[in-house]
């Protein structure tokens, strides 16, 4: 058995911050891609990028036409890759879309999607999670300050941190509808948040995040630090970040939903392992293990 060195502890007996050791832009300066230089300076500084119009106004209808059609589908509710929201029982996420969908599919395969991924991280991507997430108006929960990383990591095995997330919107994000929040340059320190993975932990922690949480006197130091950006834009727009970013969203209380598809990319030089900080490895539905390069 292969030994991989824990690079970043966490879920010990204590929070424990560790500097980053790993780029955040892994390509070598000047390569092609879709992504101008001074884009890529901007993400490597601040751990995400803003795109105005990722898709089109007519792909945007055809990706949100999709996204109904699985959401009002019983087969895709009773699908165990479905999360049900626990007081409304509405759909709240579906994992491995590009899996269910062909039409998520060409989406994950589009140059100006995986382009960017490749150029961010300097390789060959798969994808290492996929869904769509439906933030219906009226109550719909948000999502509380974490790192991807941390989870994927302690759960899913990612030795380093070379992965990378976009969230495209379909439907508006305006500043009162629970969108998407960065702490810019938080990506550069990663925070061991305390307490052991109980087995099972991903059933919870999809409704509502336990372990892997940050104590409040941490946040408040990185938000100190760090600052807040919170992320409007209109559907097609687009946020990449990086997969140490500190970021969360609230919960939307507006009659307005607030719905997105949300791939992970991960470089093929980067295949998970054993978890880190967990008894047993997550669904593959979320944390993949079929590596295969994305064409």
């Amino acid at each position: 058995m292969t030994t991989v060195t824990d690079l970043y502890p966490t879920r010990g007996a204590t929070e424990v911050a560790t500097p980053r050791v790993d780029p955040v832009v892994w390509s070598e300066p000047g390569a092609p891609g879709p992504i101008a230089e001074s884009d890529l300076s901007d993400f490597d500084r601040d751990g995400f990028l803003a795109i105005e119009e990722l898709i089109t106004p007519d792909e945007v209808a055809v990706y949100r036409n999709e996204l109904n059609r699985l959401t009002q589908d019983p087969e895709v509710r009773a699908d165990g890759r479905s999360i049900i929201e626990p007081k409304s029982k509405a759909v709240r996420s579906v994992f491995e879309v590009h899996r269910i969908s062909e039409v998520f599919a060409n989406l994950v395969r589009d140059e100006r999607v995986v382009g960017r991924a490749r150029q961010i991280l300097g390789s060959d991507v798969y994808v290492h999670q996929s869904r769509i997430n439906v933030k219906p108006g009226f109550g719909a929960s948000g999502f509380y300050w974490h790192s991807d990383f941390e989870t994927w990591h302690a759960e899913d095995g990612l030795a380093n941190m070379r992965t990378v997330s976009v969230s495209i919107a379909l439907t508006e994000n305006f500043d009162t509808n629970g969108g998407l929040m960065i702490m810019p340059g938080s990506h550069r320190t990663f925070l061991g948040c305390a307490g052991e993975t109980p087995k099972d932990n991903y059933k919870k922690s999809l409704q509502m995040q336990d372990a892997g949480i940050p104590s409040d006197e941490a946040l408040t130091a990185f938000a100190d630090k760090h600052g807040i950006r919170l992320f409007t834009g209109k559907a097609g727009s687009a946020t990449w970040f990086d997969c140490n970013a500190m970021h969360g969203s609230g919960d939307n209380i507006t009659p307005y939903s607030r719905s997105n598809v949300f791939i992970v990319f991960n470089s093929v030089e980067n295949t998970a392992v054993e978890p880190f900080a967990a008894p047993i490895r997550r669904p593959e539905y979320i944390g993949a293990r079929d590596f295969t390069p994305v064409r």
